[in-house]
């Protein structure tokens, strides 16, 4: 029996550095090829020995497909093409394509330039690795993060009733329940709010993408409304780009951003300016975005060394933060935090979380099972707790639905059933019924003729008659033939009495007919007789038929009997 095997090399029971090997159809296809934000060692890389102990991944490897550009999906995708090695094509969106070595560069400025690392990937490797994308459009490819609430920049994730054998799902939040998106917002808006009016500054790191384009058109219609003064900024470069590959992409957001976009680009902000380094130690209020959004290194953290004394000040974490990162400890409620140099930053600030996460929540992952209704499900890219309760959860509201969430390194196997239902047509049962043979047993296959209508995705057999006349069709007669040398001395259409004779003895049970065309027909079989060109007593029957022949009408031999 066929079946599905994967293998997670990254997110198996764990978040960040999303990389799962599926096998499927004698092709194995990597999903997502991620970078752990928690690590700075080898283990922040998907662990390839699982496909290979030495040598490339090119002849293991059939395709990767990545979902989007966030870091934890694509992050390493320079070190497994260039370093250890894939020639093959890399699958993505044309917004991928276009973000994904921006954000890729930046983290090689923020990991070899300023820290010093080695064993990184260099510009060049960034470069030839995008050379091997091919980018696809929306509705080609899958998806790695996905949240079932719409935002202020993107649309809902949706899926039709597809019946997969396996939905593989992300599992972030695979315990929390989140408040209505309104509620999560006007609480936002609040907090900053309060926090500008006492004077105090605002942090919120972000992610180049996604959360800061949506927090940014936010910020910007509350502040319009309340005609609020103190500085909106952004961290520049990479927010900038990312801000004009929205502008040039805009119609792959959402519907209401669209159609903003025919009077003003959602995206050209009033209130909100480019941010410079000496703009941190400026007094009074202001609300900075600054990436990494974990505080994990780069400007955000910079600029949270600054302010983090200060209890006036608040820093407002708007995603997920995985572990080992400041921004987790922050989240931990850690006071004293012990950063590089072995120096204590003493932290007073304010520390809100507030979910804007592109994750979806509980909730979100029973929708998209509901709505897809696999026959599996698989949940990676989460703790292993959560998954473990929302594993149990799972198979109990969804019966006959096995559940899986396996380690890094360990595999899967799905068996998948690869028989496709068809309805058959009650005027073709009967026909069959009429030919005689064993009533229908799903014990016994049997073998049945007829025409395969596909309509509404559902698939139907039917005779041909009636599909000719469904479909509004000619039919066409397709005929097979083939020639049979005799040696007879005698002229053609005496050789072809005597064939014609010989199979009227020899074919009882059939009708054989002598036509005034001086043809000979057994059933179907047509049959004609001709000389040879270079040998008169070598006489050459041509013999016709069309795909429907008699079964057991059958002519053999070279020499017709005296």
């Amino acid at each position: 029996m066929p079946e599905i095997k994967v293998t997670p090399l990254g997110a198996g029971q764990d978040v960040g550095r999303s990389c799962i090997l599926v096998s499927i159809g004698g092709k194995n296809i990597m999903l997502d090829c991620g970078m752990h934000m928690g690590y700075n060692d080898d283990r922040r890389f998907p662990d390839f020995s699982y496909i290979t102990q030495n040598g490339r991944l090119t002849e293991f490897l059939d395709c990767v497909i990545i979902s989007h550009f966030h870091l934890d999906h694509c992050g390493a995708l320079p070190y497994m093409s260039e370093m250890v090695g894939y020639d093959g094509p890399i699958y993505m969106t044309h917004p991928t394509k276009a973000i994904c070595p921006i954000l890729l560069e930046d983290f090689r400025k923020i990991t070899v330039d300023k820290k010093g690392e080695t064993n990184f990937f260099t510009s060049q490797m960034i470069k030839d690795c995008m050379k091997k994308v091919v980018p696809l459009n929306l509705h080609q490819t899958v998806q790695g993060d996905y949240n079932m609430t719409p935002d202020r920049h993107l649309g809902a994730a949706w899926i039709d009733k597809c019946r997969p054998d396996i939905l593989i799902s992300e599992s972030t939040y695979a315990t929390t329940i989140r408040d209505s998106k309104r509620c999560r917002e006007r609480d936002f808006l609040k907090k900053v709010h309060e926090t500008v009016e006492r004077g105090g500054k605002v942090l919120i790191p972000v992610f180049a993408l996604g959360r800061a384009q949506e927090l940014c058109i936010l910020l910007e219609t509350f502040w319009e409304r309340m005609n609020l003064k103190a500085p909106i900024y952004f961290s520049t470069g990479l927010t900038e780009k990312a801000n004009h590959y929205y502008k040039l992409f805009i119609t792959w957001t959402n519907q209401k951003i669209r159609k903003t976009f025919v009077q003003r680009n959602m995206f050209e902000f009033k209130h909100i300016k480019a941010f410079d380094r000496s703009y941190a130690d400026n007094p009074g209020p202001m609300v900075v975005f600054a990436t990494p959004g974990m505080l994990h290194a780069g400007q955000s953290l910079q600029i949270f060394k600054k302010w983090a004394g200060n209890e006036k000040n608040m820093v407002i974490m708007p995603g997920y933060c995985v572990q080992g990162t400041v921004g987790h400890k922050l989240l931990s409620g850690q006071k004293k935090l012990e950063m590089e140099g072995r120096t204590t930053l003493e932290v007073k600030l304010q520390v809100e979380y507030m979910s804007f996460s592109a994750h979806a929540d509980a909730k979100g992952i029973m929708q998209l099972i509901r709505m897809a209704e696999p026959r599996n499900v698989m949940l990676v890219h989460g703790e292993a707790k959560k998954m473990e309760f929302l594993k149990d959860k799972i198979e109990q509201e969804f019966t006959g639905i096995s559940c899986f969430m396996p380690a890094n390194g360990e595999t899967t196997t799905i068996p998948t059933n690869p028989s496709v239902p068809v309805d058959i047509s009650l005027n073709l049962l009967k026909r069959e019924a009429a030919f005689g043979g064993p009533l229908p047993d799903p014990k016994k296959p049997r073998t049945m003729h007829g025409t395969l209508i596909m309509k509404d995705s559902s698939l139907r057999l039917v005779s041909p008659e009636q599909a000719l006349k469904e479909l509004d069709l000619n039919e066409h007669q397709l005929r097979f033939t083939c020639r049979v040398q005799l040696q007879d001395p005698y002229s053609d259409t005496d050789t072809l009495s005597r064939v014609y004779n010989h199979l009227k003895s020899v074919l009882k049970g059939y009708t054989v007919q002598h036509l005034p065309d001086g043809t000979v027909m057994v059933e179907s079989i047509v049959l004609k007789v001709s000389s040879s060109a270079e040998d008169p007593n070598t006489k050459v029957v041509l013999l016709s038929w069309s795909y429907q022949v008699t079964p057991g009408c059958t002519i053999q031999g070279s020499q017709l009997p005296h």
